[in-house]
């Protein structure tokens, strides 16, 4: 029995109730509900009504994963960059947003760059409990996690600082925890550390069913492109997002490209 069926099963013999819809594949019991207070630095694109380009941009990425995951297993996608500062936070927040607006979808964002967290700040939440309290055995699975209120998003904050987070990332628990989650969630959209500065989203991307790469426009060296694509080794490596166009080329346009289906 895995950690996060077990700590399920606490939950329901603490007798808590449920709160938030059934997710697929099993449910979450006692996650608190927050509301959805987006901070002003979340540059958070109007994915409700808007159909400027911004918007239309995270739909299509939107749509191509929805195809994508017809042709293969995928549910869990780590979110990175070569560089900081190349808009992989942004382009992660913003792609779970748009997976959440669907019905049928239930959508975890997972802050897993435990470096340098920001998640719990563009939400305005608490960063603990998180992934780390989680993994430390410190709190239940369900207690460290969020539901947005009036949408299918989950947050799981990075939680309690950590010394060493590679060794933590590299513990059985967060192996089990992957297995776990692209079981209970339609999607599971993981923001990591860079790629050149750490070894954790290298780790990462290893147990995860796919990785997206975020380069930025005029930032973003071909050099340090190709070292991280190598670093990857390109064995699951979804497509690379282009962020940071001016606004006469579709600001965050998006180049895309399919791996062979499983």
């Amino acid at each position: 029995m895995s950690r996060v069926h077990d700590a399920l099963r606490l939950a329901e013999q603490r007798s808590i109730p449920l709160e938030g819809p059934p997710i697929t594949g099993g449910h979450i019991d006692s996650v608190s509900v927050v509301p959805f207070r987006p901070a002003p630095e979340a540059h958070l694109v109007g994915l409700f009504s808007s159909n400027e380009p911004p918007a239309e941009e995270f739909r299509t990425l939107r749509t191509r994963l929805n195809h994508l995951q017809t042709l293969q297993t995928l549910h869990t996608v780590v979110v990175t960059s070569p560089s900081p500062a190349e808009g992989k936070t942004f382009s992660a927040v913003n792609l779970a947003l748009a997976q959440s607006h669907l019905a049928e979808s239930s959508v975890l964002l997972g802050d897993f760059d435990l470096r340098r967290p920001v998640v719990h700040n563009l939400f305005q939440i608490d960063r603990a409990p998180g992934l780390s309290d989680y993994l430390t055995g410190q709190c239940s699975f369900s207690e460290s996690l969020r539901r947005v209120e009036g949408l299918n998003l989950y947050l799981l904050p990075a939680g309690s600082p950590v010394r060493n987070p590679l060794e933590l990332l590299n513990m059985r628990q967060a192996k089990v925890l992957f297995e776990e989650l692209r079981r209970t969630f339609t999607w599971a959209i993981f923001d990591t550390p860079p790629l050149l500065f750490s070894a954790d989203a290298n780790l990462l991307s290893t147990m995860a069913d796919g990785t997206i790469l975020v380069v930025k426009i005029g930032a973003t060296t071909f050099d340090n492109v190709a070292r991280a694509m190598q670093s990857l080794c390109e064995n699951n490596v979804l497509g690379i997002v282009a962020n940071g166009a001016r606004a006469s080329e579709l600001y965050s346009k998006y180049t895309y490209y399919y791996t062979k289906a499983d």
